[in-house]
């Protein structure tokens, strides 16, 4: 059973996030050094008719193709032509474009036309990083020196270069370094942590870690949501359970850990306790209780399932589940009272839906009324199965006796 609104993600997706997260906050992050860099990123309003000035701001307001028509009408022959200045700029653009290869190649032509501001070592580091090359991505933020030291997002960067090297160690460094250097920040290099130690396949390591993060993180749910979903993609769902049911305590009334952790459960095939979890959630969250009582429905506890649903606000999802549940009560004339109700929301143009009512009308033995609404089946599987309820249906007539 997959549940709405399912938070379950592919482990290369979430490791994608992982990879990329760096470099998003190391943008915006040495974005904010724009307007501050002595090397000529000027606002007077003497230059305003300078277009490299005005590339610049509106770089910083992130109208990045206008910025780029501005610097396409440098003239790079003039004897003012700025080399540094304007290359650095259309390195920027390119980066923030996601044009990795070109802003690399921008941001090497100022460093070597003379661009000495360390800043832009760290831009080309987000390049190369961008163009997943790692080894070049460290060498850039060795040649930025001091300023490398300096930024948090520059350790992020870092460590998952030296993650994706699978220098684990190093990474783990970096990372412990920048807890210390950083403090307001323990909490974000801690969660990297945690990824890296799931990774590894270091799992209960990386649940203890997980504890100690949602400390840090003063009880924040989103971390216990993110490493208990990575702990179940990499198969570790009872890891997952333990730091999913301690977020469940901290925030009953939150539906998604409530979901998640019934998610972790269906990993290990203990349906009964994910109806549970989705069961008591309901009380804060009405919109469970469809799921809620399908898994009651799923594990055979169909009166339970049958109470749930009763309480249920979203009317083609209740009529719908309400059905198979009364089927499977082989209360059948309940069911085939619902064929006004099943109409009325057009549940009846699902074919499924229109046979489940015509097995329900034959086993009141409303013959007639079954035919009818087998007469609509046209998919294979159900024409197959209307063919062989009209057979039925016909031993029935012949010989009453066998249908008692």
């Amino acid at each position: 059973m997959m549940l709405s609104g399912d938070l379950s993600l592919k482990t290369q997706a979430t490791m994608r996030w992982i990879q990329r997260v760096a470099w998003m906050m190391c943008v915006v992050t040495l974005s904010t050094h724009l307007h501050a860099q002595s090397s000529g990123f000027s606002n007077d309003p003497e230059e305003a008719i300078d277009r490299l000035p005005l590339a610049a701001l509106l770089i910083g307001d992130g109208n990045y193709d206008r910025a780029r028509q501005v610097l396409a009408a440098v003239d790079s022959e003039a004897e003012d032509f700025d080399a540094p200045r304007y290359h650095t700029l259309s390195g920027l653009v390119a980066l923030n474009l996601k044009e990795y290869p070109l802003a690399v190649q921008e941001f090497s032509q100022a460093i070597a036309a003379g661009q000495e501001a360390a800043v832009v070592y760290l831009y080309l580091a987000q390049a190369h990083f961008g163009a997943e090359d790692y080894v070049s991505t460290l060498h850039a933020l060795d040649d930025a020196g001091e300023s490398a030291t300096q930024i948090p997002s520059a350790f992020f960067i870092r460590a998952q270069a030296l993650w994706s090297l699978q220098r684990f160690d190093e990474a783990w460094s970096v990372l412990n370094d920048a807890r210390v250097l950083f403090p307001d920040r323990a909490s974000d290099f801690a969660r990297r942590q945690v990824f890296l130690l799931v990774d590894q396949g270091l799992y209960q390591a990386a649940l203890d870690l997980a504890r100690e993060l949602v400390v840090l993180s003063e009880g924040e749910i989103t971390d216990a949501l993110a490493v208990g979903n990575a702990l179940i993609n990499a198969n570790q769902a009872p890891e997952a359970s333990v730091l999913l049911e301690e977020a469940l305590l901290r925030a009953p009334e939150d539906a998604t850990v409530a979901k998640l952790l019934a998610q972790s459960y269906l990993a290990q095939n203990m349906r009964l306790a994910a109806a549970e979890v989705l069961r008591g959630s309901a009380y804060y969250n009405p919109d469970l209780l469809i799921e809620a009582a399908e898994l009651f429905r799923q594990t055979g506890r169909l009166t339970e399932a049958l109470t749930l649903n009763g309480q249920a606000i979203d009317q083609p999802k209740k009529l719908k589940q309400r059905l198979a549940i009364l089927i499977g009560l082989e209360r059948f004339n309940q069911a085939a009272a619902m064929m006004e109700d099943l109409e009325r929301v057009q549940l009846l143009e699902e074919e499924d839906i229109r046979y489940a009512l015509a097995y329900a009308l034959f086993k009141t033995g409303d013959f007639e009324a079954a035919r009818a609404q087998l007469f609509f089946l046209e998919s294979p599987e159900n024409f197959r199965k209307a063919t062989e309820l009209r057979r039925v249906m016909a031993e029935c007539e012949q010989q009453p006796w066998l249908c008692l």
